[in-house]
């Protein structure tokens, strides 16, 4: 059992290594073509080629690029668009360039077509590259406004309470006041055991989700003390936190006797698993709704680092639709043959 769980550990390291490897790989690939774009957006900008008396120009344009570079996506459309990026960004602040510098392309578009100024664009594009959200989640979060949603809904936590300083800072960071598990795709009610089962299925968009710098270590982790078992819905580890995470999954409103347990669960994290380097474990409530208030009042004198936040279920049949046919889309492409 201890040969297995020491295994387990070092086969998840090795896999974030090697997938960190390739990410980083990627991520300077697509920089290099953002440069490319970014600078062929200033020359028609400097050059002053406007839609209208310019359209022959840039037409003739992609096509010439077109014959000597056919695989780069120059057609007028993307010039009209290359320009309109640099247009929109020159002046941006050094934080929002860099952001947007190291997203793929069409996310750029994505962001550009649908942000209303500088401030909602730089937190979707830092929520993009950090937390690696595909295309498709992007689109979710923008749609459901999450701008402004996370702008407007406080967070609820005893984090400065229980926590050093710098911690407190630190895992504050870290939580969300709302999760989006709109990935799992469902349209109606389930248990939560059938919510922890589609997470732990879908568990590299889970952990994407809640954001960078976790490792997921298992569900339904068990705890044995005092000739009892007791078991935790979803255990991670956070990296720059150096600590162990307890997520607990609550199908409905928040209710004050969740966060009895969640201390407990903390207690015996601390005890039985928590390394002496490590800090203390913090836990994560996620339901589907909470009152700040009753959360504020549950946690006043708990002494461990405890946050509780709302999710995000259900989708709308027509982003539910959309979402199945990328996923149909992906999984082909998963069957053509690669170099690798």
């Amino acid at each position: 059992m201890e040969l297995d769980k020491k295994y387990s550990e070092i086969f998840v390291q090795a896999l974030t290594e090697i997938r960190n490897a390739r990410s980083s790989i990627a991520r300077q690939i697509n920089t290099t073509a953002i440069e490319v774009y970014w600078n062929l957006g200033k020359l028609l900008s400097e050059r002053k080629i406007e839609k209208g008396h310019g359209a022959s120009v840039v037409n003739r344009l992609s096509i010439d690029l077109k014959t000597e570079f056919p695989d780069m996506g120059l057609s007028p459309r993307n010039l009209w668009d290359m320009k309109r990026f640099y247009e929109e960004y020159k002046d941006a602040s050094p934080k929002l360039r860099q952001c947007v510098a190291v997203l793929p392309w069409k996310h750029n578009l994505l962001i550009l077509s649908k942000t209303a100024n500088h401030d909602e664009a730089l937190f979707y594009a830092e929520k993009a590259s950090t937390l690696g959200w595909s295309r498709d989640i992007l689109l979710n979060y923008l749609k459901a406004d999450a701008y402004n949603a996370e702008k407007n809904l406080p967070k609820s936590h005893n984090f400065r309470e229980t926590l050093p300083e710098i911690l407190a800072e630190q895992a504050n960071d870290m939580l969300k006041s709302s999760y989006n598990l709109g990935f799992l795709g469902l349209t109606q009610a389930i248990k939560e055991t059938e919510l922890e089962k589609r997470l732990v299925e879908k568990i590299k968009q889970f952990v994407l989700e809640l954001g960078k710098g976790f490792t997921f270590i298992g569900n339904q982790y068990r705890l044995e003390f005092n000739q009892k078992e007791y078991f935790v819905d979803i255990l991670l580890y956070h990296r720059s936190l150096r600590c162990l995470v307890a997520v607990e999954l609550k199908i409905g409103a928040f209710k004050p006797e969740y966060v009895g347990k969640m201390n407990f669960y903390l207690g015996l994290l601390d005890r039985l698993e928590k390394q002496t380097d490590e800090n203390p474990s913090i836990g994560i409530i996620l339901c589907a709704d909470k009152d700040h208030l009753d959360v504020e009042i549950a946690l006043q004198d708990i002494n461990k680092p405890i946050g509780v936040s709302e999710y995000k279920l259900l989708l709308p049949t027509k982003e539910l639709e959309t979402m199945l046919i990328q996923e149909l889309n992906n999984f082909h492409s998963s069957l053509t043959p690669t170099d690798d």
